[in-house]
């Protein structure tokens, strides 16, 4: 049995629903707002590469090492991006959240901290996780700011960690949270979103 098992999370005009190739048109031109590909520091695929991208979510999905979701927008019926559950650890109650990016009109938006919201929510009360666990490339200082601001906090640097798109070797930041922390989390996340709106 899997430890995330297939699930449809919605809130807030959002739906991240599990990624399959019925998503691959949208993905696209979710990516093409803003290229998001060019950026050094993200996974974002080339338009060319979506199919590949997508088949590689779902291998993942079968070995049980990642869950990966579109978000998508209910109204329009828009995929804005992309966002998973990965290095999923049933035997220690731990997932992390990664390979997240959203097209650019949907960035600075209460999307990011919904998705979140719902994506914590669920591995904590539903999952049971005792831990949630994000990481990013040291060079990625939005995305830092992104996980802090959702409260985690920051376990340290492993340098030399993986390879970049282009080739070169980065360090990666790594950032938790554990099940005790997260009521006080969610409180606060839910008090930024309401001053946003």
């Amino acid at each position: 049995m899997m430890f995330v098992a297939p699930v449809v999370l919605s809130e807030r005009g959002l739906r991240l629903e599990p990624l399959d190739r019925r998503h691959e048109d949208g993905l696209r031109a979710a990516a093409a707002d803003g290229e998001l590909w060019t950026l050094r520091v993200t996974s974002v695929p080339e338009p060319g590469q979506t199919r590949d991208y997508i088949d590689t979510a779902l291998r993942m999905r079968e070995e049980g090492s990642r869950f990966a979701f579109a978000v998508v927008d209910e109204a329009s019926g828009a995929v804005l991006g992309s966002t998973s559950y990965h290095d999923i650890l049933p035997a220690v109650k731990r997932v992390e959240i990664g390979y997240t990016w959203y097209a650019r009109r949907a960035q600075r938006t209460h999307v990011n901290t919904t998705c979140k919201l719902l994506m914590m929510g669920h591995a904590f009360d539903t999952l049971g996780c005792h831990v949630v666990g994000w990481r990013t490339d040291n060079y990625n200082f939005a995305s830092q700011q992104a996980i802090e601001r959702l409260g985690a906090r920051k376990d340290g640097v492993i340098r030399g960690h993986a390879l970049r798109r282009d080739g070169t070797i980065r360090d990666t930041v790594m950032y938790s949270m554990r099940a005790g922390e997260w009521p006080e989390a969610r409180a606060q996340l839910l008090y930024l979103r309401a001053r946003h709106d």
